[in-house]
């Protein structure tokens, strides 16, 4: 605990000063202490102590109820113990692993004395640990056979969106090493793992994996495992176990030379030094928001995901309108569109399930899809959702407190998030209309 291994410290100090006229160490980093689910510090007495290895093998409840009731200076809690065990545990503990205890550890030292340590959040982190897993057997799967060398020369703007973020990630892993903020490096690697890697590059490669452009695919498959190796290298620290057998699968295939993981240069913000993506990220940033506007089109309408269905397009400037034809492929195999069309100015739009993506409009025909009368009480709802968000940025706008003291950026923010709901209310009221 803080209040006892500060006394630990300070006699390593004095002592090796006084003994050798040297100091032993510049940085201390000391650990918050990691109390029960409750707030409560563990101890045998109060029979709420977890063992790491019990967490990491798991434990049955006879076992656990065993452990936590013999031996105590007060036989007479052994009741009490039994009982609020067998409420917390009632099927035990079961095994999370070694590395997805080290990781809930880790994201869980905040700056702070004390830590809660939440059982919840190790089961998460075993799943993360499976997500890891799983994206590298697809990684290898697709890449069966190849060999790279060096760094990758991206032709799609998956890839250096991807690289991108890879970048970003490195240094954010950087600055919180060096500010010793180990919770914040847990988040930044978990995010930048699970929604950019393992969701989004998973599914941004596989229209090149699967296309006719055999440049790109090979491209594609060499960034994946880049990427790969990289991601594993930054999350060694912390989930080491399963970072080692993955990597021992993906380096043979990028001509690495290290026998192990521990003996790679851990990735700096220097390696990115003059890459310039700032242009894709803003496309595929467009191309996500497109995908998941039509895939919540499809879900709300409940499309089923083998059925493909058509998009049209409206109010396009000149941008959209260059994405639309660029990202046609990625689009159609993502959503599952038999088509996209633009639709002039002029046009009439039939009755369509509606979304915006900026300010371009995306029209999905209902005709042959959905029942009409439930896709009017979808508007319907969706549009009185639409007028609260509105009703608080007012709110907000309103308040002379929030526009004196808010931060100049902040109330910008607020008055384009009150545009952006306007838009949005105006189209879906467009739509409702046309529905009668």
């Amino acid at each position: 605990g803080f209040d006892i291994i500060f006394f630990w410290v300070a006699r390593m100090i004095m002592a090796t000063d006084h003994f050798t006229g040297r100091v032993p160490f510049r940085d201390v980093y000391i650990t918050g202490l990691i109390r029960d689910s409750h707030g409560q510090k563990m101890s045998k007495s109060k029979g709420n102590v977890l063992d790491p290895l019990d967490l990491i093998d798991g434990i049955s409840l006879d076992e656990l109820l065993a452990k936590r009731t013999g031996g105590l200076m007060q036989p007479k809690m052994a009741e009490k113990i039994e009982k609020a065990t067998r409420k917390e545990f009632p099927d035990g503990i079961p095994a999370f692993g070694a590395d997805a205890l080290r990781f809930t550890i880790s994201a869980l030292a905040t700056h702070g004395r004390d830590i809660k340590f939440d059982l919840g959040r190790a089961e998460g982190y075993k799943n993360f640990c499976n997500k890891l897993w799983n994206a590298t057997r697809f990684v290898l799967m697709n890449t069966e056979g190849a060999q790279f060398s060096g760094a990758p020369q991206p032709r799609t703007d998956a890839e250096r969106w991807i690289l991108a973020q890879l970048a970003k990630a490195t240094r954010e892993a950087e600055q919180h090493f060096a500010s010793y903020r180990f919770d914040l490096l847990a988040q930044a690697l978990y995010e930048f793992a699970w929604n950019d890697f393992c969701d989004w590059f998973v599914e941004l490669a596989k229209p090149a994996l699967n296309g006719d452009d055999a440049q790109a695919a090979d491209s594609t498959r060499h960034t994946l495992l880049h990427v790969l190796e990289r991601l594993l290298s930054l999350l060694h620290p912390l989930i080491p176990f399963v970072t080692e057998e993955l990597w021992q699968q993906v380096a043979p295939k990028l001509g690495v030379t290290e026998t192990t993981i521990m003996l790679r240069p851990y990735p700096q913000a220097a390696d990115f030094a003059g890459q310039d993506y700032a242009a894709a990220e803003t496309d595929v940033e467009w191309l996500k928001a497109m995908v998941t506007a039509l895939r919540k089109i499809r879900s709300e309408l409940n499309v089923a995901p083998s059925k493909t269905v058509p998009l049209l397009v409206a109010d396009c400037n000149a941008a959209d309108r260059d994405r639309v034809a660029r990202f046609d492929s990625q689009l159609r195999f993502l959503t599952k569109l038999d088509g996209i069309q633009v639709l002039s100015s002029d046009a009439d739009a039939p009755a369509a399930a509606t979304a915006l993506v900026g300010e371009l409009k995306l029209l999905v025909p209902l005709e042959g899809l959905v029942d009409l009368g439930a896709e009017r009480t979808r508007l319907d709802k969706e549009i009185k959702r639409v007028e609260g968000e509105i009703a608080k940025c007012h709110n907000k706008l309103a308040s002379e407190t929030f526009v004196a003291n808010a931060p100049p950026a902040v109330v910008e923010q607020e008055r384009k998030r009150l545009a952006d709901w306007n838009l949005q209310r105006e189209a879906l009221a467009t739509q409702r209309a046309k529905l009668g």
